[in-house]
């Protein structure tokens, strides 16, 4: 098994084009990931292999997505002393208002950071993971300083495109 700083967990494969987003920068941060399938009530002895086994690996802290009843980030929290960020998916009739409910709700002692519903809190969660990895890794801190200049450099662009399409 290869070493990790984030292990992405999701419950089942249909949230993983939803939280590539969360993959695909932690990668643009130089931040070595992984994504796989687990679920809280469907395989609860993969999911205890896995925590487990998380700690050889270098695990840092966990992104995890979920949807509709969303217990495997709280699951995770309960069973890792390492950072949980939870991303709710989009995947019931409820449209991930369940999803975000089931992980923003913990009770005291068991904390599951949370993030926005869908691929935008997938890239948010992240963020949030170099964030946390960057207060000790002065490289992890650098590349998110430059990836945060990028965002505002798009913007600059964009306003400055408007600016210059304006008629008076």
């Amino acid at each position: 098994m290869s070493t990790i700083q984030v292990l992405v967990l999701i419950g089942s494969d249909s949230d993983a084009p939803v939280m590539q987003a969360a993959v695909d920068l932690l990668e643009k941060l130089g931040i070595r990931s992984e994504m796989t399938v687990a679920s809280a009530h469907r395989s609860p002895r993969r999911l205890a292999r896995i925590l487990e086994q998380a700690p050889s690996r270098g695990v840092q802290l966990f992104i995890v997505g979920a949807g509709a009843a969303a217990h495997l980030a709280g699951v995770v929290a309960a069973h890792s002393v390492k950072p949980v960020i939870g991303v709710p998916i989009d995947s019931s009739a409820l449209k991930g208002l369940d999803a975000l409910l089931s992980t923003v709700q913990m009770p005291p002692g068991v904390p599951v950071a949370t993030v926005s519903i869908g691929r935008a809190g997938a890239v948010n969660a992240g963020v949030l993971a170099a964030q946390i990895l960057g207060v000790s890794d002065p490289a992890i801190a650098g590349r998110l300083e430059t990836y945060k200049k990028s965002l505002e450099d798009k913007v600059e662009r964009a306003a400055a495109g408007l600016t210059s399409g304006a008629r008076n």
